[in-house]
């Protein structure tokens, strides 16, 4: 079982607390629900980024848990192309999370992905996702971390496991470490880029999960979606100081 690698730090570790900030966050949202597929959500500290990501998993009450294939990169650990995990089971203060080693086995037989726990063990990307969709009921998930890769082969892997009724999460946040005005500046541009579905125009400092985004984006321009911009922030919306910010989006894309 891989355990929690950020609890206590990114999101609270104790489970009556962090049960009691995930139910806040989605009742900060008042949407209804939506059949959005895919999504765009940030993934850093609660306190920071969780008011953006609510915006996503706001819109995903009441929905019948089906496959959910779940993007990051991989911040900690040098990775090329993609990996899932060999572990069946990961947990967070709220439990156990079953992973979708099916779905893992079917990326790794298509050679679309390798089997290596490393890059997963203590990524936040894809962790701070989860006690999110265990509080709305989801259960499978499957983590697939993304290094450099072309868009292609991430849209190849999507074709591969994003089956009818699967959800699709891509957790990157935006600029990183600009001054607000800057980074408000540039991530305009990128969130304009990920509505008119341009991988090309996300730049190398636009996005830490860069490379999964624009396999996200060659995958669903096939599809023909109606992509929309849900909201953005910064760390400095969050109170965060203002000359070194990161930025935040929520998206969703909906036949």
């Amino acid at each position: 079982m891989r355990p929690p690698a950020v609890a206590g730090s990114f999101y609270p570790g104790d489970p009556a607390r962090l049960r009691a900030t995930v139910e806040d966050l989605l009742a900060s949202v008042p949407v209804e629900p939506d059949d959005a597929f895919a999504y765009v959500v940030p993934h850093a500290g609660y306190r920071w980024s969780g008011p953006t990501a609510a915006h996503v998993y706001a819109r995903l009450a009441g929905r019948e848990s089906g496959r959910v294939v779940l993007l990051g990169p991989a911040h900690r650990v040098p990775l090329r192309g993609a990996a899932v995990p060999a572990e069946p089971v990961w947990s967070t203060p709220l439990g156990e999370v079953e992973i979708d080693v099916e779905g893992a086995r079917d990326l790794v037989a298509g050679g679309l992905a390798v089997v290596d726990d490393g890059p997963h063990a203590p990524e936040h990307s894809i962790e701070v996702q989860l006690p999110f969709l265990q509080v709305l009921g989801f259960g499978r998930v499957l983590p697939v971390c993304v290094g450099p890769a072309q868009p292609e082969a991430v849209a190849a892997l999507l074709s591969a496991v994003a089956v009818p009724g699967s959800l699709v999460l891509c957790s990157t946040d935006l600029s990183h470490y600009l001054p607000r005005a800057d980074a408000e500046r540039v991530d305009k541009d990128t969130t304009a880029a990920i509505v008119r579905l341009e991988p090309d125009r996300i730049g190398e400092r636009d996005a830490c999960g860069r490379y999964a985004l624009r396999g996200l984006l060659a995958w669903a321009r096939d599809l023909e979606p109606r992509v929309r911009l849900l909201h953005t922030a910064t760390s400095a919306d969050e109170g965060g100081p203002a000359d070194r910010v990161v930025g935040y989006a929520a998206v969703s894309f909906a036949t």
